[in-house]
């Protein structure tokens, strides 16, 4: 039985009365135009790209992008963190998109927020070659970019002098997980008889500049150091610690007592490394030597729940790529390029362009060192001042 006043169908601007007024009318389908447009921009921002956004309030002195390949690293999640509270600081309007690791995607991202007026972008890549096609599209706008993390190729460099590289080098991480593994080692001699080292070494997503640089890095430190290094299992785990977890359960049941050490090219994947030994029961109950495991196990990304493992006495060392650090810089770059201030030779958050060429892309290219600000990578072990406060 329908209410005296209402009609089937009648929106709802009109139900509850025969003879709605035209003023009534015209209130309610404002109200209704007000709420669509409210629910459209809000959809517009959460499936911009086909993936979410985070955007700040518009207002500020410019509005600056942040493209990054996905938001479930943990460096990727500090370094956006850095980012935003650097813009709300500087009064920037920020946009944060996940790429959630698809190339076309992070491609159509940055295309659409060009389109949309946007020039400036932070850009940690899906892959380097990506950055050739957006430096593209951002130099025909007079835009700009900064890269980080991964790479941007050398030919993307070259599009423009707004286009930079604010980033630690790959290979030079490698070197630095070397020198706590080399460390260890040179102080329990007897865990590597004839300083050889029988090896597990998890690698992350093969062909990325890190698994390829970080693995270059470590074997040449060793070597420097004078240690001979033994293969025993390597194979990726995509720099996940539920693929890690399930290759070092294998490879424990096939070589248990063949390896002597543990290498991890990111702390996801060595945690997955420290569970397995546990779970098998490679323990000990003396961890005078910084570790209760059987086998050392070593990281790299300096990550919260890496640090909270070393205090349990499971993972014995890790390595930091500053994502403050790195980061802060390219904010600063991005900054003083929109704001105008920027002229090459500028410091950026302290620290200075490259001076001279070195053996890693893209800062090999002597045409481009002064768009290349490094950051060194930092050994955290239980001696470290970052290990002790954080």
């Amino acid at each position: 039985m329908k209410s005296r006043g209402s009609r089937r169908g009648a929106p709802f601007w009109e139900q509850g009365t025969n003879k709605a007024s035209g003023a009534t009318r015209e209130k309610a389908v404002k109200k209704l135009v007000l709420i669509l447009f409210t629910f459209i921009m809000a959809s517009s921002l959460i499936f911009a790209g086909g993936q979410k956004a985070q955007k700040s309030s518009v207002g500020g002195k410019f509005q600056l992008a942040l493209l990054l390949r996905n938001t479930e690293e943990q460096f990727l999640i500090d370094y956006s963190d850095n980012i935003s509270k650097l813009a709300a600081q500087q009064k920037v309007d920020l946009v944060v998109m996940d790429a959630r690791n698809r190339d076309e995607t992070q491609f159509n991202q940055l295309r659409t927020l060009l389109d949309d007026g946007c020039k400036y972008f932070v850009i940690i890549p899906c892959v380097s070659e990506l950055s050739e096609r957006m430096n593209r599209l951002i130099q025909a706008k007079g835009g700009a970019a900064v890269y980080s993390n991964i790479p941007p190729t050398t030919i993307s460099l070259r599009t423009g002098k707004n286009f930079f590289f604010a980033s630690s080098l790959e290979i030079a991480g490698g070197r630095c997980q070397a020198q706590l593994i080399a460390d260890f080692f040179d102080k329990n001699t007897a865990r590597a008889p004839g300083k050889i080292l029988n090896m597990i070494l998890i690698l992350g997503r093969l062909g990325e500049p890190a698994q390829v640089n970080r693995e270059a890095g470590l074997m040449a430190g060793l070597r420097a150091r004078g240690y001979t290094v033994r293969i025993v299992a390597k194979e990726t785990a995509n720099w996940t610690s539920r693929q890690s977890n399930q290759k070092m359960n294998t490879w424990i049941a096939s070589f248990r007592d063949r390896f002597n050490v543990v290498v991890a090219q990111n702390d996801d994947m060595a945690l997955g490394a420290v569970q397995a030994l546990i779970q098998n029961g490679m323990v000990k109950n003396d961890s005078r030597d910084g570790t209760g495991l059987s086998v050392p196990v070593f990281g790299f990304d300096a990550t919260a729940n890496a640090i909270a493992s070393m205090k349990r006495n499971e993972l014995y060392a890790t390595v930091l790529p500053d994502a403050v650090a790195q980061s802060s810089t390219a904010f600063d770059l991005v900054y003083q390029v929109a704001t105008g201030i920027y002229k090459p030779g500028n410091t950026a958050a302290g620290i200075s362009a490259a001076t001279s060429p070195v053996d890693e892309a893209p800062v090999n290219d002597i045409s481009i060192l002064s768009q290349c600000y490094l950051l060194p990578f930092i050994p955290i072990d239980k001696n470290s001042n970052y290990y002790r406060t954080h």
